[in-house]
């Protein structure tokens, strides 16, 4: 192939009487010639393949996952327009079950449900509970009715203020302890629960263990 070009090259540019040393200068020039834009050719496709292959990829992108609220169950019953049980966002308030439940019916009075307590988990509202009314008698302070019975125990995670105090041997004060126990620590999960509020008794205790319920 090189003596093809070579007889190429004689045959065009050697006609000018060149002597054999003059046309072996002529070629070596020739041929480093082609030799340099070869290198050049080839240094320039390098380069457009080092760009192409540095050029960064385009950034893939994931749909965010949903986040989902944690919820808690409430039963809400009584005097509301829609009794039943309830999810509702952690956090919520007494006011967000009732509401859930279509609110309580009309001419209910509400007043005996703290409506700014905070819900917990499988914690019961009652709308529209009998009022306790005390007996009247010589020692007031003191009489309390048959009711509750233990045909009808009063539940301690939802039971109010009054209906504490209606037990016997629970006064205000500690029914007030009893209401702000479950507000700092929770629901009591059982009955001897009862026995970690402040000035709760084993004797006091007995006295109304058959009157309360989960």
């Amino acid at each position: 192939m090189f003596n093809d070009l070579k007889e190429r090259i004689r045959e065009r540019y050697f006609d000018f009487g060149f002597t054999k040393d003059q046309e072996r200068a002529v070629l070596i020039v020739f041929a480093a010639f082609l030799a340099v834009g070869g290198i050049f050719f080839l240094l320039a496709q390098g380069s457009a393949s080092s760009a192409a292959s540095t050029k960064p990829l385009p950034a893939i992108t994931f749909p965010a996952t949903p986040t989902i609220a944690p919820i808690i169950v409430v039963d809400v019953s009584g005097k509301v327009v829609k009794p039943g049980v309830y999810k509702l966002p952690v956090g919520s308030r007494a006011i967000d079950a009732l509401d859930a439940a279509g609110g309580a019916k009309s001419g209910v009075d509400v007043s005996d449900i703290n409506l700014a307590h905070v819900l917990t988990d499988g914690e019961q509202i009652i709308v529209g509970a009998p009022k306790i009314v005390v007996a009247s008698g010589k020692s007031k302070g003191k009489s309390k009715l048959a009711n509750p019975t233990s045909t009808s125990p009063i539940n301690v995670n939802t039971a109010t203020s009054a209906q504490l105090d209606s037990l016997p041997g629970i006064g205000p004060v500690m029914a007030a302890r009893i209401i702000a126990y479950r507000q700092k620590s929770g629901l009591f999960k059982v009955l001897t629960d009862l026995r970690k509020v402040p000035g709760m008794g084993a004797s006091k205790f007995a006295e109304i263990q058959n009157l309360i319920r989960l």
